[in-house]
This record gives C-alpha cells, sequence and structure tokens, in this order.
C-alpha cells in the first residue's frame, strides 16, 4: 500500500520542498494552500513524479473549508500516515506598535488555528489505524520571541509548539507522534513581508527549504515506538 501524506503550505516554501521530497519517495501527496496555481507550480516540480500529488486549494483559516478538504482528501486516499503543517504567513507592519487586527486574526488563523482545525481533521482516522505522524514546521520564534518576527507571529508559533505537545501527550498511546520543528531564518518568499527583506548574500547564508524537509523526512521515517517531539535547525 502507497503511503500517503497531507502538506500543508505546499505551494511554496518548506511545504513544496516537504511534498517534492515525499513522491521522490513514492508517497502520495494531497497538496493544500489557498493558490491553485501555486499548487500547479509544485506539480510541475514534480516531474516524472506529478502523478502522485493532489491538488486540493483551501484555506485552512476556514474551519469549514478544512472539513471539506479532509472530507475529499480521505475519500481518495482511504487513510493518511502523514499531516506536515507547514503553512505560515505574517505581515510587514508586524510589531505591537502598527498591527492591525486584521493581520493579527489572519496569522493566528493560517499559523496556529489552520494547524489545529488539520489536526482535528486526520485525528480519528489516524486513531483508528493506530498510527500516524503529525510534523509542524514551527519556527525558533516559537522558542525565543524577537522583534523581527513580531508578537502575533510569536504568539502563533508558541501555541504550535504546545499543540504539538498536547498531541503526544493525549495521543501516543493511540499510535499517533507530534513532531515541532524549530527552524532558524530560511531563505524562503516570506522573507519578502519582513519590513526590510535580507539581500541576497544574507539569504546566501540561511537554511535552504530542502534543509528543513530532511528534518520532516527524519521524524517520519523513525521507528514508530519512537517519536522527535522538537528538534532545533539552524544555519551552521
Amino acid at each position: 500500500m502507497n503511503q500517503t501524506a497531507v502538506v500543508t503550505g505546499a505551494g511554496s516554501g518548506v511545504g513544496q520542498a516537504v511534498a517534492l521530497a515525499l513522491v521522490k519517495l513514492g508517497w502520495r501527496v494531497a497538496i493544500i494552500g489557498r493558490r491553485a496555481e501555486s499548487l500547479n507550480e509544485t506539480v510541475r516540480r514534480a516531474g516524472a513524479d506529478k502523478d502522485k500529488l493532489w491538488s486540493v486549494p483551501c484555506d485552512i483559516g476556514d474551519s469549514a473549508a478544512v472539513a471539506k478538504m479532509a472530507t475529499e482528501v480521505l475519500a481518495r486516499f482511504g487513510t493518511v500516515e502523514a499531516l506536515i503543517n507547514a503553512a505560515g504567513t505574517n505581515a510587514p507592519k508586524r510589531a505591537l506598535e502598527v498591527l492591525s487586527l486584521e493581520d493579527y486574526h489572519r496569522m493566528m488563523d493560517t499559523n496556529l488555528n489552520g494547524a489545529y482545525y488539520c489536526t482535528q481533521a486526520f485525528l480519528p482516522g489516524m486513531r483508528s489505524q493506530r498510527s500516524g505522524t503529525i510534523v509542524h514546521i514551527v519556527s525558533d520564534a516559537g522558542k525565543q520571541a524577537s522583534p523581527k518576527a513580531g508578537p502575533a507571529y510569536v504568539m502563533s508559533k508558541f501555541g504550535l509548539a504546545g499543540l504539538t505537545q498536547a498531541i503526544n501527550a493525549e495521543e501516543r498511546g493511540n499510535g499517533v507522534r507530534a513532531c515541532a520543528i524549530f527552524p532558524g531564518d530560511i531563505d524562503t518568499p516570506l522573507l519578502d513581508q519582513r519590513p526590510s527583506p535580507p539581500p541576497a548574500e544574507a539569504r546566501a547564508k540561511m537554511l535552504r527549504s530542502e534543509d528543513v524537509a530532511e528534518c520532516v523526512l527524519l521524524a517520519l521515517r523513525l521507528p514508530p515506538r519512537a517519536l522527535i517531539e522538537e528538534l532545533i535547525i539552524r544555519p551552521r
């Protein structure tokens, strides 16, 4: 039986890198994102493996949309062995002094609530099959607040770390495990949303999305008896 995964934020950055890494290993992957055109680019990059990808446009910050997406995925795949919550966003005006309520809610919906909705949607199936791995792409901002991240982003990432711990505390007896990955700076399109996007020479020293994807594969490849609850990866 082919292994199946759901990857959010799969239209770019870490989510895209994870999806492409999984299909190379023979996984079938439902790629989730708000924009169909971005998901189509991920499919294009998969090349000969594109038939293993299935695009499902979905705003994960909308609980009803997530429920509909999960129903479609389970109808197609039957079971889901892995959920990778990689969707994330920020805003240029992110400091407490200038953060708008609209941007605050958008970040919380995408970075934290969306991961919770997706977890709740696929957790019953994982419980039933008594196996499953949920991986959250957090950030080192989920360990220590910094001005460059902004409060809404920091709050959402601390919450994502807490969700990871809660899953392991409650579900490990059901065969379900969770891993939180805390990357340092990654050269992704999210950098363009900083108030002052870093120059090319700074980006060249950062992690690549593929580096974080390797961490996801490590969490998935572990024997069922083991789990990595937290993994910190930084540029050398």
